[in-house]
């Protein structure tokens, strides 16, 4: 299935002849809730941007084997490499936290359909749909996640990919 906003609906079919299309909202968790709502047999939900065109197929893979494995949430996550600052809104710098522990997540997120369900019933937003179910107290678990699955949202990082899908022929 594939959410789409309402002026691409068209051509998304067009591009993807065997994939349900569906229109989403305003907002990223509008459109899953959109997605949701056309999904209700599904059992299993793997939320997945586009932005994050270059995702290996293989992580898709692991992240169904983690819900497989029992796991009501699962989110890919690589190691974050930067040292990260907390500043306040002069930008100053208040702390520097101990990125050992941190995780820069991506997608594809998987959950239990029911699970995430019941995360979106009562509306509300988030950058992810992990931090939804998060809110909830249920454990989110994170696997590796690839570098490859990294978000396409700049220029810099469009001549990113087309360099690495140029390495790839």
């Amino acid at each position: 299935m594939v959410i789409v906003p309402a002026e691409l609906e068209s051509r998304a079919a067009q591009l993807v002849p065997d994939a349900d299309v569906v229109v989403g909202g305003a907002e990223r968790s509008d459109s899953v809730r959109a997605g949701l709502a056309a999904a209700a047999d599904a059992d299993l939900i793997l939320v997945h941007d586009a932005a994050r065109a270059l995702t290996p197929p293989t992580l898709f893979a692991e992240v169904v084997d983690a819900l497989s494995a029992g796991h009501p949430a699962v989110v890919p996550g690589i190691p974050v490499a930067d040292t990260l600052k907390h500043v306040d809104a002069d930008g100053t710098v208040l702390d520097t936290p101990d990125r050992a522990p941190l995780r820069a997540v991506q997608t594809p997120q998987g959950f239990d359909a029911a699970l995430l369900r019941r995360a979106h019933a009562g509306g509300g937003d988030a950058t992810d749909d992990a931090g939804l179910v998060e809110a909830m107290g249920v454990p989110v678990r994170v696997i590796a996640g690839d570098h490859l699955a990294f978000k396409i949202t700049t220029p810099f990082d469009l001549t990113t990919a087309r360099l690495l899908q140029e390495a790839r022929r």
